[in-house]
């Protein structure tokens, strides 16, 4: 059975989303929140972002901080389905790999 999380694209982006849907926040923030669990460079997390707003999983805002504008990120309706699909994909996943590497 063909699985989402088969691409670790599908999975940085479960986490962005999961990462955004918790506190709108913004690109930095995002960037050290997401590398407690995975290395990945801002470099490669920026087109992530920018690719969830284009599709419509995010939005963004500026809001002015020490006076410049930052831009903020957070969840759309579309981007709370899509995490939804994420999460419960992510148990079945997490339940094949636990079979195979633990006998569970």
């Amino acid at each position: 059975q063909l699985m989402v999380f088969n691409t670790g694209s599908a999975l940085l982006d479960a986490v962005v989303l999961s990462v955004v849907s918790k506190e709108g926040t913004y690109g930095y923030k995002i960037t050290q929140d997401v590398r407690t669990i995975m290395d990945v460079s801002e470099s490669t997390l920026y087109p992530v972002l920018r690719r969830l707003q284009k599709d419509g999983y995010l939005e963004t805002y500026d809001m002015e901080f020490q006076g410049r504008n930052r831009r903020y990120y957070k969840i759309t309706n579309d981007g709370v389905i899509l995490l939804d699909k994420y999460r419960s994909e992510w148990i079945n996943y997490k339940k094949s790999v636990d079979q195979i590497l633990l006998g569970q």
